[in-house]
């Protein structure tokens, strides 16, 4: 009986070890391949002009002082002026020893789509050109579909997608011209699944990986990259700022927000991604990876949970 048992066990064991080892050998591969390309590329950053959109908090926020300690000349854009002024303080005050361009700020609103050539070429004319552009304003929003009006969708879609898409078609004629260029579109891992009462906020990161995954294809014959990034629950205002079906904010942080990853760590693994030449990095924690996973591999299974979770959140309503 004991002998059988073993048998059973080594079975056991190979199956799984000849299922692991094929796919853990690419992504050793890969990971090595990345840290290699860190290495050789950690000074790759110090004086290239880097474009971050909703630099005025949050993630957007923390890239400015990531970039900013890296030696680039940092562009900080978002709708409130005073506050990217704030951010551009803090720079200067907290980062007195880093030699590089002041800040530049520039007032821009991503939904206002016919101003944002105009202002891409004020950020070009000051500094001929944008080497990295990070799209990374966006909002969200907490409302079932039935609930919301459609404007709404409308208005999710233009901030998380056509706002990005503009600005980085902008920005395109002058990195083609160039020969050399980086995109970072900021999507989230919920653009790769997506959860009850979100689907205009993960319509709207689905749309922006598309757009990515086609952008990459069409502009590497002129050296220019595409990086997208989709991260986890982050500890910002996000869910604080969200839009509710009656257009109003949210106003409360959730859980799962507040027990997010700092913005500070996802503003630095961007900008290791960067450094690393990625094209799509998930920076977010086990249980969500496995579920983008449960989606792809056992979609009937994700559906069954995603029915309980909506059940669940429409009886506490």
């Amino acid at each position: 009986m004991k002998q059988v048992t073993n048998t059973s066990w080594n079975t056991f064991w190979w199956i799984i070890g000849s299922i692991c080892m094929p796919l853990s050998i690419p992504f050793i591969v890969h990971k090595v391949m990345s840290q290699l390309r860190l290495r050789k590329n950690k000074d790759i950053l110090e004086g290239k002009v880097v474009l971050i959109t909703g630099a005025s908090s949050g993630l957007g926020e923390a890239l400015s002082h990531t970039f900013y300690m890296a030696g680039c000349k940092v562009v900080l854009a978002a709708r409130r002026k005073e506050e990217l002024e704030r951010v551009r303080t803090d720079l200067l005050e907290m980062h007195s020893r880093i030699v590089t361009h002041p800040p530049v700020v520039i007032p821009m609103d991503v939904s206002d789509l016919s101003t944002l050539p105009e202002k891409i070429a004020q950020i070009e004319e000051t500094f001929g050109h944008i080497d990295i552009l990070i799209n990374n304003a966006g909002i969200s929003v907490r409302a079932d579909v039935v609930s919301m009006a459609v404007d709404l969708d409308v208005q999710v879609m233009l901030v998380n997608y056509f706002g990005a898409v503009a600005v980085t078609k902008a920005v395109l004629p002058k990195m083609i011209t160039r020969k050399e260029g980086r995109i970072v579109c900021v999507s989230s891992i919920q653009g790769k699944f997506s959860l009850p009462h979100r689907s205009a906020y993960s319509a709207s990161k689905h749309a922006l990986q598309a757009f990515c995954d086609s952008l990459r294809a069409e502009v590497a014959e002129h050296n220019i990259s595409v990086l997208c990034v989709s991260p986890g629950y982050i500890n910002t205002a996000l869910s604080l700022n969200a839009l509710t079906a009656s257009g109003r904010a949210y106003g409360v942080t959730d859980e799962n927000t507040a027990t997010g990853a700092s913005p500070e760590r996802i503003a630095d693994d961007i900008r290791r991604a960067i450094l690393s030449e990625e094209k799509d990095v998930t920076l977010a924690p086990l249980l969500p990876i496995a579920v983008q996973w449960l989606r792809l591999l056992c979609p009937s299974i994700y559906f069954w949970v995603m029915e309980k979770r909506a059940r669940r959140m429409n009886a506490s309503n």
